[in-house]
C-alpha cells in the first residue's frame, strides 16, 4: 500500500504555472528496452554488472530488515525528498541542469581597462564563472545529459530482465512504500543510475557545483531507500552502472572540438569569406567595450545526428543582399514595430526571450519535451530517449545555426538602423540565420513526430519562438523563416534515428 505523501498531494499555490509533478505508474514498463538503439555504447553489456544475491539469501534478507526500518516513519524533510525525486529521476535531473544553466548564463563583463575576461574551467567559481551557460554550451550539456542518461537505462534495463529481481515491497509485502509500485524489475536501480550518469555529467559541465550535485546524489539515493523502493545493492549497483557509461559518453566529449569553439583567430578568414560572397557590410558588435563573438567556431563541433559533410549541405543559401528589394522589406517591417509594436508582440517577445540568466531556446525546448513526457506518463527509459532526441537535435541545430551564422556573417537589424532598438538583448553574434527559429523547429519536428497528436501545438510553439525574434526587433523575417526550414530540416535526422532504435514509436 502505498503511504499519501501530505505535502506533495495538498500543496496548493496559484503562482505555479504548472501542474504539481508527482509520481506515477508508467503506462509500460517497456520491458525490451534493453535491446533499444544507444549513441555512445556499442552494446548494452559494454558495461558489465555482477549479478545480485538470490532474494532468498542472508544478505538480502538483512537488507530487507534495514529497509522495512528505514521506510517505516518519515519525517517531513524526507516526505519532501520523496515527493521530489519520486516525480521522476530523469525528470529532476533535467530540471537540475536547466537550472544551472540559468545560474551561469550570464556574460562576462568588461574589466576597467575595457577587456572581457575568459571564464576559468580550472577556477570556475572565479569572477567570471565558469561555464558562461550561452545558448551554443547549454545545448552541449543538456545534450550529453540525456545522452548519458538514456544509454544508461538501455543498460540497466538489459540487465534488469537479465536478473529479475522483483522490487522489495513484492517480496516482502509489510515493507511501506510511499510511491506506486510497478513490475518492474529492481536490479540495478533506475534511479541510482540516471542520478550517478547526471552527477558525473555535470559535474563536468560545471564543475563549480561539485558539492551541490554530490548533496543532490545522496538525497536522490536515500529517498529511495525511504521511499521503500530499493535496497542497497539496488542502488550500488545502479551508481556503478551509472557511472561506468557516463565515463564513455564524457570520452566523445572530450574529443568533439568543443575545446575550440572559441577560437578567436579564425574570424579573420570568415570575414575575409562572407566579403567575397559579396556581403558589403559584416557584423560587428554593438557593445562598448566591443566584446569578442561568442564560440565563432562552434559550427564546427561534432554532431549526432549526421555527419559533418550533412552539416555543410544543411547550410541554407546565402541571405538576401544589403540594400537588395528584399532587404528593404524586411528592414522597414522592423522599423515599423519599432515605431507601433503591440501588447501582444512585446508580450511573445518576452515570453521567448530566453536570454542572460535563462536557461536559455534549448532549456525551453528540454523542458516542453520533459513536460510532454511526465504527461504521458512514460517509463525512465522511454523519458530518456524523448529527451536524447530532443537534445542531440537542439545540439545539432545549435552548430548548424552557428556554422551558418559566422559562415554568412551578416549585420544585424540594429547595427544597420539606429530606429531598431531591441528590449530583449543583444546577441553578440552574427544574424543570419535565427537560433531560436532554428532550435525551436529542430525540437518541434522531434517532438511531433513522437507526440503526433500534440504536433500542431509543437508546430505554433516553434513559428511563435521564430516571430518573438522579429517582435523583439532582434531578427530580419528572413533568418526567421530560413532558421525555421533549417531546424525542420535537422530536426528530419533525429526522427530517422527514434523510428530505427527499436522503441517502437
Amino acid at each position: 500500500m502505498v503511504v499519501a505523501l501530505s505535502l506533495a498531494l495538498t500543496a496548493c499555490d496559484k503562482s505555479i504555472e504548472e501542474p504539481l509533478r508527482v509520481g506515477y505508474t508508467p503506462a509500460s514498463v517497456d520491458d525490451r528496452a534493453g535491446t533499444w538503439k544507444t549513441y555512445v555504447l556499442t552494446s548494452p553489456t559494454d558495461v558489465t554488472l555482477t549479478a545480485p544475491k538470490a532474494v532468498n539469501s542472508p544478505e538480502y534478507q538483512a537488507e530487507l530488515v534495514s529497509l522495512k526500518q528505514l521506510s517505516a516513519s518519515l519525517s517531513r524533510e524526507q516526505q519532501e525528498a520523496v515527493a521530489y525525486w519520486g516525480a521522476g529521476a530523469v525528470y529532476r535531473w533535467n530540471e537540475i541542469a536547466r537550472e544551472l544553466a540559468a545560474r551561469y548564463n550570464t556574460p562576462p563583463a568588461s574589466t576597467p581597462d575595457g577587456k572581457y575576461p575568459v571564464p576559468d574551467a580550472a577556477n570556475p567559481l572565479a569572477d567570471p564563472k565558469f561555464p558562461f551557460a550561452n545558448p551554443p554550451y547549454a545545448a552541449r550539456a543538456l545534450a550529453y545529459l540525456s545522452v548519458a542518461q538514456y544509454d544508461a537505462l538501455v543498460s540497466a534495463w538489459n540487465y534488469k530482465y537479465q536478473f529479475k529481481r522483483p522490487a522489495p515491497s513484492r517480496t516482502d509485502a509489510t515493507i511501506r512504500v510511499a510511491l506506486p509500485v510497478s513490475q518492474l524489475p529492481s536490479y540495478p536501480s533506475e534511479d541510482a543510475v540516471v542520478a550517478a550518469a547526471s552527477v558525473a555529467v555535470l559535474k563536468a559541465m560545471f564543475p563549480g557545483e561539485v558539492p551541490y550535485l554530490e548533496a543532490k546524489l545522496k538525497e536522490h539515493r536515500d529517498s529511495r531507500l525511504w521511499a521503500g523502493m530499493n535496497v542497497d545493492s539496488d542502488l550500488a549497483a545502479g551508481i556503478d552502472l551509472g557511472n561506468a557509461v557516463a565515463a564513455k559518453v564524457m570520452g566523445r566529449a572530450r574529443t568533439d572540438g568543443m575545446s575550440a569553439s572559441n577560437n578567436q583567430t579564425l574570424t579573420a578568414a570568415m570575414i575575409e569569406g562572407a566579403k567575397a560572397m559579396g556581403l558589403t557590410e559584416i557584423w560587428r558588435s554593438q557593445e562598448t567595450p566591443i566584446r569578442a563573438p561568442m564560440l565563432p567556431n562552434y559550427g564546427a563541433v561534432q554532431t549526432w545526428n549526421f555527419d559533418r559533410a550533412t552539416a555543410i549541405r544543411l547550410r541554407p543559401q546565402a541571405p538576401p543582399a544589403i540594400g537588395s528589394a528584399e532587404y528593404k522589406k524586411a528592414l522597414d517591417e522592423l522599423i515599423n514595430i519599432a515605431k507601433k509594436q503591440t501588447r501582444e508582440q512585446a508580450r511573445i517577445a518576452n515570453y521567448w526571450s530566453d536570454g542572460a540568466g535563462s536557461y536559455t531556446p534549448p532549456g525551453h525546448w528540454h523542458r516542453i519535451a520533459a513536460n510532454a513526457a511526465h504527461d504521458a506518463r512514460y517509463s525512465e527509459v522511454r523519458t530518456a530517449r524523448t529527451l536524447a532526441l530532443v537534445g542531440t537535435t537542439l545540439m545539432d541545430a545549435g552548430v548548424c545555426c552557428w556554422d551558418t551564422k559566422f559562415y554568412y556573417y551578416y549585420p544585424r537589424p540594429q547595427q544597420m538602423d539606429a530606429r531598431i532598438k531591441t528590449s530583449v538583448g543583444l546577441p553578440n553574434f552574427p544574424s543570419y540565420t535565427s537560433g531560436h527559429s532554428t532550435f525551436s523547429a529542430a525540437a518541434a519536428t522531434v517532438l511531433g513526430s513522437i507526440f503526433p497528436d500534440q504536433a500542431n501545438k509543437f508546430e505554433a510553439q516553434a513559428r511563435e519562438a521564430s516571430e518573438s525574434r522579429i517582435y523583439g526587433l532582434i531578427h530580419y523575417r528572413f533568418d526567421c523563416e530560413v532558421g525555421l526550414l533549417c531546424g525542420r530540416n535537422i530536426g528530419t535526422y533525429a526522427v530517422a534515428r527514434g523510428k530505427a532504435d527499436g522503441s517502437g514509436l
